[in-house]
């Protein structure tokens, strides 16, 4: 009987590129149209994934020299802002203007027409970016080296022989970073802290939803506690920078000019709040983290602690 070939760290990251690159490619065309927010969305998500990819199996990968996480860096910003002011307007618009009174959706009209300007433009900067040269020089370099990748010795070594390996880097110190530790979302410093955490969280999950082909039901829980927290986290953030819009473009006192509005924001903020204290004092108990340690050694603690299920479910 022929042996069935051992999948190796180079060939299993190729699937992934590949995989990443073929999405990237076929929501093109629908966030060009821009008829739905949807795929732009998508598309984000995908060059993030793409990079942390890149990134995770660097050791593995000999690539194009035009491939470089600062490249894929520079293009995801480029979408990131059009798509930042998708969510604002969407939490704007979809959440909150529903619930507030007709004085308060006047004094908004300027800040509505301010926001859809600032997408516009910032929706044809991203056009300019997706059919530039430098960008396409990218998806056509990718292409190419995925007809026959190229990777280094330890990219010809079984992927499973190093499996601690390859989430190290997302997961290493990450329990150590002072986000964990923000007393109030009101405290100097705590927002800056708290968005920073908020990528290392992201790391951590799309690190192991690489992996999880490999190890399934070991790192299914902890991909989808990361989720949550991630998005709690945003949830936070998005309504921290709709404050900020809001007080740059409405003229006069704003707790006066919008009073249900500021209600309805500093309500949903102490939600938040609320519901992230509950999942990072979950993370941080010692139980929790034995398993997280486990988990990080590959050693089949499969299942965060019960504490997990009171974190908000994703979306």
């Amino acid at each position: 009987m022929t042996a069935i070939p051992v999948l190796s760290g180079g060939a299993y990251a190729a699937e992934l590129v590949q995989s990443h690159l073929r999405r990237i490619v076929e929501l093109q065309t629908p966030v060009l149209e821009d008829t739905d927010p949807e795929p732009l969305h998508q598309l984000r998500v995908r060059f993030r994934r793409m990079r942390a990819t890149l990134a995770q199996f660097a050791p593995a990968l000999e690539l194009p020299e035009v491939v470089t996480g600062q490249r894929l860096a520079k293009f995801g910003r480029s979408l990131g802002l059009a798509r930042d002011l998708d969510v604002l307007r969407g939490r704007l618009e979809g959440d909150l203007l529903p619930l507030l009174p007709p004085r308060e959706l006047a004094n908004l009209k300027r800040v509505q027409k301010q926001l859809k300007r600032e997408r516009r433009l910032a929706f044809e900067a991203l056009v300019d970016t997706l059919k530039g040269k430098r960008y396409l020089q990218l998806i056509a370099a990718l292409q190419g080296w995925l007809k026959q990748p190229r990777t280094t010795a330890l990219g010809e070594e079984p992927v499973r022989a190093w499996l601690p390996e390859w989430k190290a880097d997302a997961l290493a110190g990450l329990m150590l970073h002072p986000g964990w530790r923000c007393r109030g979302y009101g405290a100097a410093g705590d927002h800056e802290a708290l968005h920073d955490l908020r990528k290392r969280i992201k790391a951590a999950r799309y690190a192991l939803t690489n992996l999880e082909e490999l190890e399934g039901d070991a790192l299914s829980p902890w991909i989808e506690r990361f989720k949550a927290m991630q998005e709690q986290l945003g949830d936070f953030n998005d309504l921290l920078v709709l404050q900020r819009a809001l007080e740059d473009q409405v003229e006069g006192d704003l707790d006066r000019q919008l009073p249900t509005l500021c209600s309805l924001l500093l309500e949903q903020r102490a939600q938040t709040w609320g519901r992230w204290q509950t999942s990072s004092t979950a993370m941080r108990d010692p139980q929790t983290q034995e398993q997280f340690r486990l988990m990080q050694l590959g050693l089949g603690a499969n299942q965060p602690s019960s504490a997990a299920a009171t974190a908000n479910p994703p979306g």
